[in-house]
């Protein structure tokens, strides 16, 4: 697939990037769950150039390049496995989650793999590593009391559903640190700018009234965020 053949480009690349942060940030040690996917490997990439040390779990760790980085490991491994993710976590500052339940198609694995990561937060205690959880579009809202998703053909309903399941788990817990983060309504590879608008619960539109934002850059607002906190205990979404 030309999308497996993008990937070791992009880590690759990284010995020529140089990334400017508005703040500097001390080194974290992330896991990632998915990050050979469409986002998720944007959002290695983003992390490995600024620094950080990571840890990749995926389903099929042949999707990652060996020797791309030294602060690059790859494990295989399943969001919903608490056992393993209580290993995995321990030690991290912060663990996110970018997995697609899309092939095949569950869309009751977000839920699930929320919860999954909560209870292996809640069995570190105090060492627990900060959440952040790449969500969907189709929970922000269009105009208040109207969702994105109520609007959405009902091929695509299911999934966005499933996504909102987990925002709605997230938030009835308190007692460890989490973040759901929702992109624009259209979201898709392109150019990292490094400029863009974040927000809550509405959807974000430009001055054309369309809903976009690069997988780049939704990356930086992740790895932004991962540096600096700050909306734990919330949701936030990113827009043009």
């Amino acid at each position: 697939m030309a999308f497996k053949g993008m990937l070791p480009a992009l880590v690759l690349a990284l010995a020529a990037v140089n990334v400017s942060t508005a703040a500097a940030a001390p080194a974290l040690h992330i896991v990632v769950y998915g990050g050979s996917g469409h986002i998720g490997q944007r959002i290695v990439h983003e992390a490995l150039s600024r620094g950080h040390t990571l840890r990749v779990v995926v389903r099929e760790p042949d999707s990652m390049p060996a020797g791309a980085s030294a602060r690059l490991s790859v494990v295989k491994g399943d969001v919903r496995d608490v056992a393993q993710a209580e290993k995995l976590l321990d030690g991290a500052d912060v663990v996110v989650c970018a997995v697609s339940f899309r092939k095949p198609p569950d869309p009751a694995g977000y839920r699930a793999a929320a919860a999954a990561l909560v209870t292996a937060q809640r069995s570190l205690g105090a060492r627990a590593p900060r959440l952040i959880f790449v969500g969907g579009a189709g929970s922000l809202e269009e105009r208040p009391g109207v969702l994105v998703a109520d609007q959405m053909p009902s091929a695509f309903r299911a999934e966005a559903l499933g996504q909102k399941a987990a925002l709605d788990y997230l938030r009835g817990i308190g007692d460890v640190p989490w973040t759901y983060f929702s992109p624009a309504a259209s979201i898709a590879p392109g150019e990292r700018t490094g400029h863009f608008r974040l927000g809550g619960d509405q959807l974000i539109r430009d001055a054309h009234g369309a809903s976009r934002i690069s997988m780049e850059d939704y990356a930086v607002a992740v790895i932004d965020e991962a540096e600096h906190p700050v909306h734990l205990h919330r949701r936030f979404t990113i827009g043009y």
